[in-house]
């Protein structure tokens, strides 16, 4: 039996596709991240504001891209990827899961399909290295977008006398870079650091839990992470 006229506008109405573009214009989305930076930054932190969240969303969205993902994995894993520091402004600490039950429940009130609204949950969730893992496609290139997010403007303490170890290896980042070669099946990143303020091991130290993790959301999409420092393979 043929659906209604009305039975076809209750359903578009029930649901609707919410995009990327929606989440950066979001009021609330972007409140949330803005005071999430704030705490940050008055903890010391590194920056973590829209930003991040749009260096991270259009990377995550380039990654899948690039290896031939559909539409639909693209746009999830982009607005995982906006949304998943949200979290911070309640607490720095599981701010992963505090986060994703804020944009699951934001999706919802925008009317997002439930399926695709746990997915971007499931990937927030999941995103920080204390915690979490790649458990599918778009969890994966958003952990590899965000743990690939080394910079320098990223420190937000203004005194490098003042430096914690995260803040000097952020800082001696001069540049950096994630490629994505589809044919070797190899996700790759390059960075060029100012050793005199950070070693190639200091570096490495620091960020290993990151390295695994970006191994592992590289192994889910069928790649290999290959990490090259001043032109030296680190793994």
């Amino acid at each position: 039996m043929r659906k209604t006229e009305q039975e076809k506008t209750m359903a578009e109405e029930k649901y609707k596709q919410i995009t990327y573009m929606d989440m950066k214009k979001d009021e609330e989305v972007n409140m949330l991240l803005a005071h999430g930076n704030q705490v940050l930054k008055e903890l010391g932190f590194t920056e973590h504001s829209r930003k991040h969240a749009a260096k991270v969303a259009e990377t995550a969205g380039r990654i899948l891209k690039e290896l031939g993902y559909g539409d639909r994995e693209i746009r999830l894993s982009k607005i995982a990827g906006y949304m998943h520091d949200i979290g911070n402004g309640i607490h720095r600490h599981d701010h992963a899961q505090s986060g994703a039950l804020l944009a699951y429940q934001i999706l919802k009130e925008r009317k997002m399909p439930l399926e695709e609204a746990v997915t971007v949950m499931t990937a927030i969730g999941n995103h920080d290295e204390e915690t979490g893992t790649a458990v599918d496609v778009v969890s994966a290139a958003l952990i590899l977008a965000d743990k690939t997010d080394v910079r320098r403007n990223r420190v937000q303490n203004p005194t490098a006398a003042n430096f914690d170890i995260h803040d000097r290896v952020n800082y001696a980042v001069l540049s950096s870079s994630l490629e994505v070669k589809k044919e070797k099946k190899v996700i790759e990143m390059s960075l060029e650091l100012d050793d005199e303020m950070c070693t190639v091991m200091d570096y490495f130290e620091i960020f290993l839990k990151r390295t695994m993790m970006c191994k592992r959301a590289s192994e889910v999409l069928g790649c290999r992470f290959k990490l090259v420092a001043n032109g030296n393979k680190v793994c």
